[in-house]
């Protein structure tokens, strides 16, 4: 019975088949504004599905007295929507031509209503957006095909809202990928620092991917969501806004304070220590503070302070100063940030691989992100290596471990590369095999691929963090052919190579000649 259920959400071409539905509706209107549309249309159907949901047990338990009152939705973690917010209502109006104005009067009878949803969803949006009228209400027909609560085991439309900010940030270059990191990536990081229970912190969330998989991660694990807590940024208003419904349609609580903020001019959780830290700060930011601006800030303290031409330092430190006692952190930077000395970065480094700050480095294939063909690394950094008698670690204190996984992945379009699953599992299976975990076997260096250094080491190498420096090549399999046989092989075959290039050399002479360009000697 229950693979009956699920047999439409299985089926490979569910979200495309929904995508292409709605992106044919699209028309004139910009990929970035067109967004905002399509998943707030979907959240206010999901949220709406959960409702009546509610409503009809309410009913079957004859308790029909209470079916307007606010607080037997909360208690089930479960939105109340007024009747003019309600899916129903909104699709019996969807052919009037006042569509756009219900839809953003619904919206924001939503959020009045519901103290969680403060600031999540667009305000007056579609009236103001002025999206052809037949075309709104064809996509709602479009996403009124949902059935997001039908199969419990299936997150449905998170699986809809992850397809689609996916397609959007594709659609939308380098701007989409202020708000999208790729899956494969966050799954990374995830599998790496296991995020199981404490405080989670994303200082620049994004639309919330590195939450989302955190709460996959212990799902998958068999762990207790309610184990976790989340913390979070954002600067851009309307990808804060992306987050919080993100968030909301998998009933996850969040803290991204009061109103999008910049990070480091506005820190929304000054106080916070954090257990995990997740985040993909954006590449090279420049000019992310004037001259005199934060330079006694306390974040800095005890390194220098960052430059002003380049953020990827402060973001560094930033996180660094919000790691609890025993925290860990994982991010995505430029490969820049390995190496650059660059205004003092080299020395601000020096001090994080002194501190013993640095756990591991990986160096990622390019092609992964859909913002740049760059390639990235991945930073872990730890405020404790000691042997952790609960988790089965080793002490790997004065130790780093660098990955070179550069030849990893599989290209899944002309442009794009993606870790699959099997490539995460091995690379995350290295690192942990490296800090103990017996399930995980004996750790090994692997010419090429890994490598565990000292902090001399890195002192030889000048502090520069690159894992090709420290991996080495990788070793080439003996074919069997003695060295012997081979260098004659390839002797022979060279010197037919200059014969024949000195008689080309003759014939192009020749033609030369003819044509009155012979050779001539002063």
């Amino acid at each position: 019975m229950a693979k009956k259920n699920i047999a439409p959400i299985n089926d490979k071409g569910f979200e495309e088949s929904l995508w292409d539905s709605a992106n044919r509706l699209r028309g004139s209107v910009e990929s970035s504004e067109y967004k905002h549309v399509v998943l707030s249309l979907i959240f206010l159907k999901f949220v709406s599905d959960k409702f009546e949901e509610r409503r009809a047990e309410l009913v079957a338990e004859g308790k029909e007295q209470y079916t307007d009152m606010v607080e037997f939705y909360t208690m089930k973690n479960i939105f109340y929507l007024p009747e003019t917010s309600r899916w129903s209502h909104i699709l019996q109006h969807a052919k009037q031509g006042d569509i756009a104005i219900r839809i953003d009067s619904a919206l924001t009878a939503v959020e009045k209503s519901n103290a969680s949803l403060k600031g999540a969803l667009p305000d007056n949006y579609f009236s103001r957006l002025g999206l052809d009228g037949s075309k709104l209400s064809a996509l709602i027909d479009a996403i009124n095909n949902i059935d997001t609560v039908k199969d419990k085991e299936e997150d449905v439309v998170g699986r809809v809202y992850e397809y689609f900010l996916g397609k959007f940030a594709a659609s939308e270059g380098k701007l989409g990928g202020e708000f999208y990191t790729p899956k494969c990536v966050v799954n990374l990081i995830a599998e790496m620092i296991e995020p199981y229970r404490g405080k989670i912190y994303d200082p620049c969330c994004g639309s919330g991917g590195m939450f989302v998989q955190s709460l996959k991660f212990v799902q998958s694990h068999h762990g207790n969501t309610k184990d976790i807590s989340v913390y979070g940024q954002e600067f851009t208003a309307t990808t804060y806004k992306l987050a919080k419904m993100n968030l909301a349609v998998r009933g996850l609580s969040a803290n991204l304070g009061e109103v999008p903020a910049d990070t480091f001019f506005k820190d929304q959780h000054p106080d916070l220590k954090a257990d995990y830290i997740m985040a993909n700060p954006p590449f090279n930011m420049k000019d992310w503070r004037a001259a005199d601006e934060l330079v006694d800030d306390s974040r800095w303290s005890g390194y220098e302070i960052p430059p002003t031409g380049n953020a990827n330092y402060a973001w560094i430190l930033h996180m660094v100063s919000k790691l609890s006692e025993h925290g860990v952190a994982g991010f995505v930077l430029a490969n820049g940030s390995m190496s650059t000395n660059t205004s003092g970065e080299g020395a601000i480094r020096q001090k994080l691989v002194e501190n013993d700050l640095v756990d591991c480095m990986i160096a990622l294939p390019g092609q992964l992100f859909y913002t740049t063909q760059i390639p990235v690394c991945l930073w872990f950094l730890s405020k404790s290596k000691k042997a952790d008698s609960e988790r089965g670690y080793r002490n790997r204190e004065g130790e780093t471990l660098f990955i070179d996984a550069r030849k990893i992945g599989s290209m899944i379009s002309r442009t794009q590369k993606e870790l699959l699953p099997e490539d995460i599992e091995s690379i995350a299976k290295t690192y942990h095999s490296w800090r103990g975990e017996a399930k995980d076997g004996a750790y090994e260096d692997q010419a090429g691929y890994c490598k565990s250094a000292t902090l001399e080491d890195m002192r030889k190498h000048d502090y520069v963090l690159t894992p090709g420096r420290y991996v080495g090549a990788a070793e080439i399999e003996d074919d069997g052919i003695p060295f012997e046989t081979k260098m004659t092989e390839m002797s022979q075959a060279l010197y037919a190579q200059m014969k024949e290039s000195a008689k080309l050399d003759e014939v192009i002479r020749k033609n030369l000649e003819i044509l009155g360009f012979g050779e001539t000697h002063d």
